[in-house]
């Protein structure tokens, strides 16, 4: 862990961000967050997967996000693949999500286009910068 800090900071220094992925689940644990300088937690989708109907789900998303805040790192939800589910995570205070839901994977010279589309359209669901 010390080795992948120092490989992540050095990065860091260039520009590159990180992630903490499957936050909750498998290899992803709570000693990483203290020990990795990432700048994201990314909400595992098995967990999104149940946020709209188990409680406990619910309390796992709303728990990684009160985590995130105590660490002052940002917060990503993966598999957000309905409207409600946007909504109910961003009632929980997760401002970002990845998934079908939001959008399906484009050619490159689209994104342009969908993003100011998107921002116009869902001023609510977009995170300030």
């Amino acid at each position: 862990v010390a080795h992948m800090r120092e490989v992540m900071q050095a990065c860091q220094a260039l520009g590159v961000q990180f992630a903490l992925d499957d936050f909750g689940t498998g290899f992803s644990s709570l000693s990483y967050l203290k020990q990795l300088p990432a700048e994201t937690i990314k909400i595992d989708r098995t967990f999104v997967d149940g946020l709209l109907n188990d409680a406990d789900d619910r309390t796992l998303v709303s728990a990684i996000v009160g985590l995130s805040q105590a660490f002052s790192r940002s917060v990503i939800a993966e598999g957000v693949e309905t409207a409600e589910q946007a909504s109910k995570l961003l009632a929980l205070g997760c401002d970002l999500g990845q998934g079908y839901g939001i959008c399906k994977p484009m050619p490159l010279d689209h994104v342009q286009d969908w993003a100011e589309q998107y921002t116009r359209s869902h001023d609510s669901l977009v995170p300030a910068p």
